[in-house]
């Protein structure tokens, strides 16, 4: 038995270590922004590579999602008489939870593992020693510009991903479910309110936080060799994720608690 608390207990205080180190690694990113030098080629390069390239994967994961929201949300409104409410949950279940969601996942499933690998390898081969023996902060030179640029660029993928998912579900709608095109896109903007919208895009901003920071976490905290790298990719990966979906919970409730 005490066997048995003792590994409960070196379980929590590892996992509340990590959180304190995860904060205190969040923190200091956030207090480089206001110091200078900045680097903008690497805001720049980062921008491309997590907003742009980001696009392709999140506009089709949000369509076919909301072709597919339109029809489970038919095949259950039919059995009450209610099919007319497609439209307006389509649109409000993109916007305010799988829009933001969705798109927040598949940026870490792409973003947070390539910043791992690439911090990591720099970590391994030693790059990293030598930005320090050139007076370069690792931090203000690869965690910040990736940081920031992803948390400006998420909420830009979110609007795109909550505008190609409700186009998504008024394609489904129209051309298999009957709806009128007109009827259909004039109910999805009555049911709309501005802060349906805002809230997904403070969420896809904290999202992006999430992702660049546990992708350079885990990068910086690479172990050495190919194994290092591997692990602190997955781990990236899971643990972005994990928070994405921790982090909906307690926006949401603050968002939309009564």
């Amino acid at each position: 038995m005490t066997r048995f608390l003792a590994s409960v207990g070196r379980t929590v205080l590892s996992a509340l270590a990590m959180v304190g180190s995860v904060a205190l690694f969040a923190l200091e990113t956030v207090s480089h922004l206001l110091r200078p030098p900045f680097y903008w080629r690497e805001f720049w390069q980062a921008l491309i590579q997590i907003g742009w390239l980001s696009l392709p994967v999140v506009g089709l994961t949000a369509f076919f999602t909301g072709g597919a929201l339109a029809l489970q949300i038919f095949a259950g409104g039919s059995r009450y008489g209610a099919e007319a409410v497609v439209p307006s949950i389509v649109a409000i279940g993109m916007v305010r939870e799988l829009g933001p969601v969705l798109g927040g996942l598949m940026v870490a499933a792409r973003v947070a593992s390539s910043i791992a690998a690439e911090i990591g390898t720099m970590k391994v081969t030693e790059q990293i020693d030598a930005l320090v023996t050139l007076s370069t902060n690792p931090m203000k030179y690869l965690t910040l510009p990736r940081v920031l640029a992803a948390t400006l660029a998420v909420p830009v993928l979110v609007a795109v991903g909550d505008s190609v998912g409700i186009f998504g579900g008024y394609l489904v709608g129209v051309n298999r479910l009957g709806f009128n095109g007109a009827v259909y896109l004039k109910n999805t903007v009555d049911f709309l309110e501005q802060w349906d919208v805002v809230s997904g895009l403070f969420k896809g901003a904290a999202f992006g936080f999430i992702v660049a920071t546990m992708g350079c976490y885990h990068g910086m905290n690479s172990g050495r060799g190919a194994q290092g790298v591997g692990r602190a990719t997955k781990s990236a990966v899971v643990s972005a994720s994990v928070l994405i979906f921790a982090a909906n919970y307690i926006l949401t409730e603050l968002f939309f608690a009564a």
